[in-house]
């Protein structure tokens, strides 16, 4: 899983559970998309969006860790037809870190139905297919063998019988293309970090924050068995990541790259890749096409391999799944809102 079900928190309601992120070069903006709702354990009792949620796409333009800008929708509750109408607000500066700051309202809409301005942002939320992939049984055993410092463990499994644990499953997304213009702040580069946040209403009046997503792949691998963890990662902040959990994840990844023998010095090399995940930010050059690959991580596509990447990083040995993009049942689209269409 990316993110699915990724701590107990995030279990309690599965419409703030954020299961991926993907930024990527759409037909005339940059795309963000999150997905939720997932229909992994079957019929969902409420499904759609949390009308007491908010679902925000933050996004750095000087590398500090700190957002610059937030996108953020907030919806109302289901009609008796099962739609919602949601309004999406552009926070900009420092407002954009303040979860009561109002922002200003750029679009209007109800889920199943695109949106478009008249500066041409567009915006779509709905349910949709799950266009992720994952071999269950990989899954399991790179998670063991990162919480207990051990060889991955797959004796017995026929990757000729792999099987996509998500196939034909749906999810509830939102997409939001933007001009380039609108993303960009003070970056020479045109780069941009890019991390996404669902939180909840208290009844105190305040914001409790249940899910975090930047790097795909962080939480199956190191949360897997470690569920505390999940909530605390769901919980921090992108500039406070590695003063927080970096000896904690060095440390894990040191143990299976000495136990697999990848590396002279496993210490160290769990040190880099430490560095490497946080803070937990998917970086992205804006123009340009997406790939989150092996050669290097800009943006993150609807058809990328993000568990191979991470897995094989993390292992520092290659790790492969016995499944591709050919797994998923329902296709991505080239047309704007590209996420699959629901099964």
């Amino acid at each position: 899983m990316s993110h699915h079900l990724d701590s107990p928190l995030a279990r309690q309601d599965i419409r703030l559970d954020i299961t991926d992120l993907y930024v990527f070069r759409g037909e005339v903006g940059t795309v963000f998309v999150i997905n939720v709702c997932h229909s992994i354990f079957g019929p969902i009792p409420t499904p759609g969006f949390h009308p007491e949620g908010m679902y925000e796409f933050k996004i750095d333009h000087d590398s500090d860790a700190v957002e610059d800008l937030t996108y953020r929708l907030t919806f109302e509750p289901r009609d008796a037809e099962g739609r919602q109408r949601y309004v999406l607000r552009r926070i900009a500066g420092a407002g954009a870190t303040n979860p009561d700051a109002t922002g200003a309202i750029v679009a209007e809409g109800i889920t199943g139905k695109t949106t478009k301005t008249l500066d041409g942002l567009r915006v779509w939320a709905g349910k949709a297919g799950d266009p992720f992939w994952i071999e269950p049984d990989v899954l399991h055993a790179v998670g063991h063998a990162i919480q207990d410092g051990a060889r991955i463990n797959l004796v017995g499994w026929d990757p000729s019988k792999a099987k996509n644990l998500f196939a034909g499953r749906s999810v509830y997304s939102i997409v939001i293309e933007a001009s380039d213009a609108d993303v960009l702040g003070v970056s020479a580069d045109n780069r941009i970090g890019v991390w996404a946040v669902a939180t909840l209403a208290t009844d105190a009046g305040g914001w409790r924050p249940i899910n975090r997503v930047g790097l795909p792949m962080i939480h199956p691998l190191f949360t897997q068995f470690n569920e505390d963890l999940g909530n605390r990662l769901n919980a921090g902040r992108p500039s406070d990541d590695y003063a927080t959990y970096g000896e904690q994840v060095s440390k894990a990844i040191a143990g299976v790259v000495a136990a697999l023998g990848t590396s002279e010095d496993p210490a160290g090399y769990g040190a880099m890749v430490a560095h490497r995940f946080f803070p937990n930010i998917l970086p992205y050059v804006v123009g340009t096409p997406a790939c989150f690959g092996f050669a290097g991580w800009n943006g993150r596509s609807l058809t990328d391999n993000a568990p191979d990447v991470m897995f094989s990083l993390a292992a520092n040995a290659p790790v492969g799944l016995g499944i591709g993009k050919e797994s998923v049942t329902s296709k991505p689209s080239k047309a704007f809102p590209y996420v699959p269409s629901a099964p």
